[in-house]
């Protein structure tokens, strides 16, 4: 996905933001260009917009400065260096679908996201009389809406993404419109789990963007490991957000090749700009947690979403919850533990949805020798993971091994 600075001249993030033509300086083939060299890699195309927003430096904000919410003789406050256009004004509407429909038409587009940063302030609009300004945020969404509805109708092949990472236009009307939205910009896998946990309440897995990052964390600096953010991202639309292109061989990443990985789950080489190299040996567990997902992704988004413990009661330092499907034949249970404490307490998890009548085979990922996997693998009854429970106590030769951030996934599957 291209990202932000394509347009206009929008070389810095205080200009530009409604000028949607491509910028030759950067692209002299245009999006077209760079879209079917990004094809010729066996690679699809997707392009960022934030429609809903104008800088006050652009050309659009010049012609049109009454089209950005404000209220007359009054200053307009700037989020973010931006200003919010009037979408519940039919011009505003039209203009936007013409400009972008050329920008859609124009090259091989499969993903749209769109990103609205900021919240609308000082909220009035020049196309109501004053006693009716009381309409105007119900008008605003209904001309969201239309946009949306007009934009996705013309071009049906293209999957929309809408955002909350900013202003928050992430809603459920905007479902019908945008099947999936970027449910945060806080991508630690640790602030995820609340995250993700919360917007579950009302919006299904299949909505939610959720990528394995780059670490140390952009935002909390944390460092945690790949299989720990991945273990968290597989209950969403799973995806990474970090640079393959640094994949290294170095040994030292996993702090030497006779030295177990489990171990050193974040020991690597650091890059100019601060974050982890993945290793060789990493690149390689991406490509099987690719794999994995896709061999369970419709029960990741089609399943349904079982919580387990909440990371929002006592301590918060463990969460769970696990996704079943229609049939009762499978379920996938992911556990997180955020801090490893000494001597903890006997730990079970009850599961829940299953059939009480079935054996159920346990797997489970990352596969591996821990005590975890051993204590729960084989065959148990849905009777008695349901009121025993899976078996989480690391035994005392691998308590040591687990660190923090430590997460499990079980597979189960039932057997005949």
């Amino acid at each position: 996905m291209l990202d932000d600075g394509w347009f206009g001249r929008r070389d810095r993030d205080d200009s530009s933001l409604g000028d949607w033509f491509v910028d030759r300086r950067k692209l002299p083939a245009g999006l077209d260009g760079l879209a079917r060299r990004i094809e010729d890699l066996g690679l699809r195309f997707g392009l960022w917009i934030e429609p809903e927003m104008v800088s006050e430096r652009s050309e659009l904000f010049a012609a049109h400065p009454d089209w950005a919410i404000g209220i007359p003789g009054r200053p307009r406050s700037e989020g973010r260096n931006q200003f919010v256009l009037d979408l519940s004004r039919a011009e505003v509407r039209d203009h936007l679908f013409s400009v972008l429909a050329d920008v859609l038409g124009g090259a091989p587009i499969t993903y749209l996201k769109w990103d609205m940063n900021r919240y609308i302030t000082e909220p009035y609009s020049l196309s109501l009389p004053p006693e009716r300004q009381g309409e105007f945020f119900h008008r605003y969404i209904l001309g969201v809406y239309e946009l949306y509805d007009r934009l996705t109708s013309a071009f049906p092949e293209i999957l929309f993404e809408s955002c909350a990472g900013g202003g928050g236009r992430f809603d459920p009307g905007l479902l019908a419109f945008a099947p999936q939205g970027w449910t945060s910009d806080d991508t630690d896998a640790v602030e995820r789990l609340r995250i993700q946990w919360g917007t579950s309440l009302v919006y299904p897995l299949s909505s939610m963007g959720a990528h394995v990052s780059a670490v140390p964390n952009h935002q909390v600096g944390r460092i945690t490991p790949l299989s720990t953010r991945a273990a968290v991202a597989f209950f969403g639309v799973f995806g990474y957000e970090l640079d393959p292109t640094t994949f290294t061989d170095d040994d030292s990443a996993t702090g030497g090749p006779d030295l177990p990985r489990r171990i050193f789950p974040i020991v690597a080489t650091v890059t100019a700009d601060g974050y982890r190299r993945l290793s060789e040996a990493e690149a390689g567990d991406v490509a099987g947690q690719v794999a994995f997902y896709k061999e369970h992704r419709d029960l990741f988004q089609r399943g349904r979403f079982v919580r387990l413990r909440s990371p929002f009661e006592g301590d918060g330092n463990q969460t769970a919850w696990m996704v079943v499907s229609d049939d009762l034949q499978r379920a996938v249970v992911g556990f997180y533990q955020v801090l490893s404490r000494p001597a903890a307490p006997r730990n079970r998890l009850r599961l829940r949805e299953l059939d009480p009548k079935a054996p159920y085979r346990i797997s489970a990922w990352p596969a591996g020798g821990e005590g975890a996997a051993i204590a729960n693998a084989g065959l148990r009854g849905g009777d008695d993971l349901m009121n025993a429970g899976l078996q989480l106590d690391p035994p005392r030769a691998y308590g040591a091994t687990r660190g923090d951030f430590w997460a499990r996934l079980f597979v189960l599957q039932a057997e005949a």
